[in-house]
C-alpha cells in the first residue's frame, strides 16, 4: 500500500507541476509586449525560419566571397574553355577509400565538330584540401590575403570546377558567389527607398485626407501611368557615361525606386482611411498625441502583417528585375559580375545546348526568390494580431 501511495503522490505532484507551468505559460503570455508575441509566432513557423537561414547563408556567401571562391571569377583558365563540372573521387583505383581528390584533366578535341573533350588522367591524382593558397585578393578591399576555403594545390592541371567553366575558361561556381554579392544587395537601398515614402506618403494622404490626399493620388496616377522598361532605357542612357556600370546601375535603381511607392502608398491610405475614425485613435488624440505618433505608433502596427509581406516581396522582386533587364541587356553589363550578367551566356540556344551548366544561377535566383516569400510569409503570421 505504501507503494501504491507513493506512486500517487508522485503522480498527484507530477500533475500539479504541470498545472502550475501550464498557469506560468498563461501568465507569460499576457504579461508579454508585441514583438515578444511575434517572435513566439514565427518560432512556430518551420518553413519561415528554414528560409532565413538560407538567406543568412546566402549573405554570408555574399560577403565572404573571396573567401569561399575556390578561384578568380575573372580569371581564365583557356585550356580549360567549356570544361564540365570536375568529379570528384573518394575510391582510387585499386579501390581503397581516400580523401576526396579529383583527377588530372587533360583537353582533346572532337575530331568532326572540333568542340573540346575533357577526360580524366586517372594516374594523376590531387587531393581536396581546405584553405589552400590560391589567387591574391583584398578582402572587403582592406586585408590582403590569397587563401581560399578549398581547392587545390595545382588548378592549373587538376583543376576544381564543381560547376564547370563558362566559354572562356572561367569558373561558374566562383562567379556565382560574386554575383550573389550584387544581385542580393543592390536592391535593398531601392527597397528601403520606395518602403520609406510609401509609408510616409500613404499615410500622410490617408490620415489627413483632403487637398494633401488629393494631390498625392494624382501624383501616384502619373506615376503608375509611366512605362518601366523604357523608363529604365531613358535612365541608362541620361545617365553620363563615364560612370562605373555598377554607380549607373544603382543610380537608376534608386531613381525607380523613388518612382516605385505608388503601390504600397494606396494600400497605407486605404487602410488608414478606414482607421482614423476608430475609439483607439480618437482616444489618443483626446490624450494629445501628436499626429505622426497616432500614425506612427497606433495605425501602421495596425496592419503590420501587410506592410511586412509589401517589404519582403519586394526585396524578390528587384532581383528578380536585375536578373531580367541584365540578361536583356539593358541592365549591368560585362565585366560586372550578377546573376542577370552570367545568365547573358544562356541566350543562344546552341550554347545552353553544350554548356547547360551556365544555366546554373537559374537555380540560385528561384531559391532566393522562394526563400524570401517563404520567409515572408512567416513574418506576415506572425505579425497577424488574429493569428493563433
Amino acid at each position: 500500500m505504501s507503494r501504491v501511495g507513493s506512486v500517487i503522490s508522485g503522480a498527484r505532484e507530477r500533475l500539479g507541476w504541470r498545472k502550475e507551468s501550464a498557469e506560468a505559460k498563461e501568465e507569460r503570455f499576457y504579461r508579454a509586449g508585441q514583438w515578444q508575441l511575434v517572435w513566439w509566432r514565427f518560432r512556430r513557423h518551420k518553413l519561415a525560419q528554414a528560409a532565413a537561414v538560407v538567406l543568412a547563408i546566402f549573405y554570408i556567401i555574399a560577403a565572404f566571397a573571396e573567401f569561399l571562391s575556390p578561384h578568380d571569377p575573372l580569371y581564365r583558365y583557356k585550356q580549360f574553355a567549356a570544361c564540365p563540372p570536375t568529379g570528384i573521387y573518394m575510391r582510387d583505383l585499386s579501390g581503397r577509400f581516400r580523401a576526396p581528390f579529383v583527377y588530372q584533366v587533360v583537353r582533346t578535341r572532337d575530331p568532326e565538330t572540333m568542340r573540346p573533350i575533357y577526360k580524366a588522367n586517372a594516374e594523376v591524382t590531387a587531393p581536396i584540401k581546405l584553405f589552400v593558397h590560391g589567387s591574391r585578393y583584398r578582402l572587403w578591399g582592406l586585408f590582403d590575403c590569397d587563401l581560399h576555403l578549398f581547392g587545390t594545390e595545382d588548378p592549373e592541371t587538376a583543376p576544381l570546377f564543381l560547376l564547370g567553366t563558362d566559354s572562356v575558361g572561367r569558373d561558374v561556381l566562383s562567379r556565382i558567389f560574386f554575383g550573389g554579392r550584387i544581385s542580393l544587395t543592390v536592391g535593398l537601398i531601392g527597397v528601403a527607398v520606395s518602403f520609406v515614402l510609401g509609408l510616409i506618403l500613404g499615410g500622410i494622404s490617408g490620415y489627413f485626407g483632403g487637398a494633401i490626399d488629393e494631390v498625392i493620388q494624382r501624383i501616384i496616377d502619373v506615376l503608375i501611368s509611366l512605362p518601366t522598361i523604357p523608363l529604365w532605357m531613358s535612365l541608362a542612357a541620361a545617365l553620363p557615361q563615364n560612370w562605373p556600370q555598377l554607380r549607373i546601375y544603382f543610380a537608376t535603381t534608386i531613381i525607380l525606386s523613388i518612382l516605385g511607392w505608388t503601390g504600397l502608398a494606396r494600400v497605407v491610405r486605404g487602410k488608414l482611411l478606414s482607421m482614423r475614425e476608430e475609439d483607439f485613435v480618437l482616444a489618443a488624440r483626446l490624450d494629445g498625441e501628436s499626429e505622426w505618433r497616432i500614425i506612427t505608433a497606433y495605425m501602421l502596427p495596425g496592419f503590420a502583417s501587410y506592410i511586412i509581406v509589401s517589404l519582403t516581396g519586394s526585396l524578390p522582386g528587384m532581383i528578380l528585375g536585375e536578373t531580367a533587364l541584365s540578361f536583356l541587356g539593358i541592365g549591368l553589363r560585362p565585366p560586372t559580375i550578377s546573376w542577370g550578367v552570367m545568365l547573358q551566356d544562356a541566350q543562344d540556344i546552341m550554347a545552353v545546348a553544350q554548356l547547360p551548366w551556365v544555366l546554373s544561377p537559374v537555380a540560385f535566383v528561384i531559391t532566393a526568390v522562394l526563400m524570401f516569400n517563404f520567409l515572408g510569409d512567416g513574418l506576415r503570421d506572425a505579425a497577424d494580431p488574429y493569428a493563433m
